[in-house]
């Protein structure tokens, strides 16, 4: 029982994730002529996000 919980809550926070990458991705962009650092930094944290969901699903396929 616990894991079909911890399944349904594993897509969430993959969805979850994958929304907020797409306002990072985003905001790099918008940022990026007048602050290619802070784009810069943001593209990392991107890359970190993706990392992390691949972990999820690598749980969720798991269980």
């Amino acid at each position: 029982m616990e894991s079909e919980k911890l399944k349904h809550l594993l897509e969430h926070w993959i969805e979850h994730n994958v929304e907020h990458i797409e306002k990072y991705k985003e905001w790099a962009e918008k940022i990026g002529s007048e602050s290619p650092q802070v784009a810069e930094i943001l593209d990392k944290a991107i890359e970190k996000f993706e990392e992390g969901n691949k972990l999820l699903e690598r749980a969720f396929n798991s269980l």
